[in-house]
């Protein structure tokens, strides 16, 4: 019999029992039934959570104690959603939930992960409830009147046709026009700089170019690799937790179905409706685990990204934007190659602002000027600097 961290075990079994306690008490001062019944779906998953604890230590010839009085903390929150609702109380279970994650995230075994995806599934169904109180009286009297499968298909076709709602999840438009005002400030100060060091140093103007150059390189690479790891780090957590959601989904297919349900009925569907919707997901396996990772961990595994694709075009998008600065010192030299690089690098950057305005809905006029004062002002800062360690080397 393998054994097994009876303590451990012990403060586990007290955890799902206070959260037993705690959901309980929930589910019986909420008036409104939707959340009223989303507590006690919570419940049960805890009363399961609490069994398995219960079992192991049984199975190792430990004594199960019986169920105490729940911590402080528990006490304390059941006490204040009595005097002030459920709502007030909302961010300090989600913290409690994410505490308790952090502890069986700890103790590393693929059955305590599973149990703590869950503790995380909670948290994300109170922030549900959160956002959808709104719409709830609306969802629940649409679906009262229509078959629920069709509302999902229907909703699942249309986001399929407008996929530029979704444009900006991605990342990438940011991350060109990211990299591109970052290239053209960055690269303009530089030259900036260089060139009033330069001026006041009595010196040449190839140093210019080469600072440019060295700072179009330095830039482009050091920004294409701090994507790469931004990215295949996320990608890497993304897998991981959907690794986990299919492992859950094998493990136990039934609580993975109460727990979908919950989601739909924290949306507003009614307790049938959302058991009705998760029974017809969970007939294609692969289905379920599709809508589980959307659901439940918030991702889009159509939307992961490639590694090489955002280091590439951050690479391009800074060397785009550091160039321009750049290529007056390369058919020209002196006032006149430093008058073309700073007028070309304020244009540039009008116009990346007013692309970011065909974005956020903003004027053209606005985005474009805010982008040419904040480029302005960091070249002129660093044209300052410059000027003054120019003089100092100088003499």
């Amino acid at each position: 019999m393998t054994s097994i961290d009876l303590p451990q075990s012990l403060e586990n079994l007290k955890l799902e029992r206070d959260a037993i306690q705690l959901y309980d008490a929930l589910a019986t001062i909420e008036r409104d039934p939707r959340r009223a019944e989303a507590f006690r779906m919570i419940a049960g998953n805890e009363r399961r959570h609490a069994e398995v604890w219960a079992a192991r230590l049984r199975e190792h010839g430990a004594e199960v104690p019986p169920p105490g009085r729940p911590r402080l903390r528990v006490r304390l929150i059941v006490g204040l959603a009595r005097l002030v609702g459920t709502h007030a109380v909302r961010e300090l279970v989600r913290s409690l939930e994410g505490k308790e994650e952090e502890i069986y995230m700890a103790q590393g075994t693929a059955e305590v992960e599973a149990i703590a995806a869950d503790e995380r599934e909670h948290a994300e169904i109170w922030r549900r409830l959160a956002d959808d109180r709104s719409r709830a009286g609306v969802m629940a009297g649409a679906a009262a009147h229509a078959d629920v499968a069709k509302d999902v298909t229907e909703a699942s076709q249309i986001a399929s046709r407008e996929k530029w709602h979704r444009a900006g999840r991605s990342g990438m438009l940011r991350a060109v026009i990211f990299g591109v005002s970052d290239g053209l400030v960055s690269n303009l100060a530089l030259v900036m700089g260089v060139a009033a060091a330069g001026t006041a140093a009595g010196g040449t103007g190839n140093f210019v170019l080469l600072a440019g150059v060295a700072g179009l390189l330095a830039g482009a690479f050091s920004m294409a690799a701090g994507e790469y790891i931004s990215m295949q780090s996320q990608r890497e957590l993304f897998e991981r937790q959907i690794a986990l959601e299919r492992a859950e989904l094998e493990a136990m297919p039934e609580e993975e179905e109460a727990e979908l349900a919950a989601v739909y009925q924290a949306k507003g569907f009614t307790a049938e409706e959302a058991r009705t919707i998760a029974r017809r997901m969970f007939s294609d396996p692969q289905h379920a685990l599709d809508t589980l990772v959307r659901e439940e961990l918030g991702l889009d595994p159509d939307q992961l990204g490639s590694v090489w694709g955002a280091a590439g075009g951050s690479f391009v998008a800074f060397a785009v934007g550091a160039v321009i600065p750049v290529i007056p010192y390369l058919v020209g030299s002196g006032a006149t190659a430093f008058v073309i690089a700073v007028v070309a690098s304020l244009v540039a950057l009008f116009l990346v602002g007013a692309a970011v305005s065909l974005l956020t809905g903003r004027s053209m006029l606005f985005s474009g000027t805010r982008q040419v004062g904040i480029g302005a002002a960091a070249a002129a800062v660093t044209y300052l600097v410059g000027t003054l360690i120019g003089v100092s080397v100088g003499g």
